[in-house]
């Protein structure tokens, strides 16, 4: 596995350095989310690299074998003991960083039974339409059956409230039965440019693999933890979304399943519409009630999971096996990140939820 760094001015698309001497590189992709990088500067290369990786302004690519496997923006370079640490995180990321100064998108908005896919759409052709804010991420073409907004509750944008962009990225991604997404980065076809995608996935992303799998003995690098704890269980969820006082909007997803009575308030001040409380109530709960999962395995390359033969969302079958317990069964990839240099080979961290607390079908 050959691995370089790559750095490029965000503005003008100038190359800053083809092969940044990054040590202890990690790093990775995330469901509905930026994904993550982190890596060292030994002091001297910091020095003579300090153009090559200013935060804010920078985008960062990992190529491995001649392929761009992952890209983004730098947001963090400090010193920590002899060295200097990065972090870096996808396209998705960067808006966090921008709000709605206009109102309603700057008349895209407001939404009444939109398709989320396009809600999530027009958030980035307004963020990437400001002067100095054109990231060149494309958003691709997947539409969905999961509508926000309705005649008498409108999905909007109020210019009053500044709304955050990430934020709204999060609320159209984060209810049951909503779209996925995942950044992506690659060269195209002349090598010359990165494209940068924000890929969509409807009724989600990924897929059912029989052809790879993750298990004690065979792939896994060490015993992962099995978690049972009830101090993050809840069979009631309340999202408690906009308002003050009794004009709060409030929805609750519950169920009686004999067991103790546990609640969790699911603090969303930002969200307005209750379709968008109440599912996001409904998937808080779901997740909330298991216990005894395998949330995270370290994985080694071999035949039986090449690393980078699973994709985000891709449902892997898990096998553990040790002294405290045996777990058999369905796991969906949130994320990894990769280890390239890791001792013994090339390592994957990979977070796993439940396959059942999603729904299925092609993408």
């Amino acid at each position: 596995m050959s691995t370089r760094v790559l750095t490029q001015h965000v503005l003008t698309g100038e190359w800053l350095t083809h092969a940044l001497p990054l040590r202890d590189l990690a790093y990775g992709p995330e469901l509905n989310g930026p994904g993550a990088l982190t890596g060292t500067l030994a002091p001297k290369l910091a020095a003579q690299n300090l153009a090559a990786i200013d935060p804010g302004n920078t985008f960062i690519y990992v190529e491995t074998d001649g392929e761009i496997v992952w890209g983004g923006l730098i947001w963090d370079a400090r010193p920590k003991a002899d060295t200097l640490r990065l972090e870096a995180a996808s396209w998705s990321s960067y808006l966090q960083h921008r709000h709605d100064l206009h109102g309603k998108l700057a008349g895209r908005g407001p939404y009444t039974y939109a398709d989320r896919c396009t809600v999530i759409r027009d958030v980035w052709a307004y963020a990437q339409s400001v002067a100095d804010g054109d990231l060149g991420v494309v958003v691709d073409s997947t539409t969905s059956t999961s509508t926000v907004g309705t005649p008498a509750d409108p999905y909007t944008f109020n210019v009053w409230e500044t709304p955050n962009l990430g934020d709204r990225l999060d609320d159209l991604v984060s209810g049951d039965a909503t779209p996925d997404y995942t950044c992506t980065a690659a060269w195209n076809p002349a090598k010359t440019a990165v494209t940068k995608t924000l890929r969509l996935g409807w009724p989600r992303l990924g897929a059912r693999r029989t052809d790879i799998s993750f298990a004690s003995g065979v792939n896994l690098v060490e015993d992962p933890e099995i978690v049972l704890a009830a101090d993050e269980y809840a069979q009631v969820v309340v999202a408690s979304g906009a308002g003050d006082g009794s004009a709060k909007r409030r929805q609750t997803s519950a169920v009686r399943n004999g067991r103790l009575r546990m609640e969790h308030v699911l603090d969303l001040p930002d969200v307005r519409a209750n379709d968008v409380l109440a599912s996001r109530a409904a998937a808080e709960r779901t997740a909330r009630q298991r216990l005894g999962a395998v949330e995270e395995v370290v994985v080694r390359d071999t035949p039986a999971a090449p690393i980078g033969s699973w994709q985000v969302g891709d449902d892997i079958y898990t096998r553990v096996y040790n002294p405290w317990t045996t777990y058999t069964g369905w796991c969906r990839v949130t994320g990894w990140t990769v280890r390239p240099d890791a001792p013994g080979g090339p390592q994957a961290t990979v977070q796993l939820k439940p396959a059942d607390l999603y729904q299925y079908g092609g993408s």
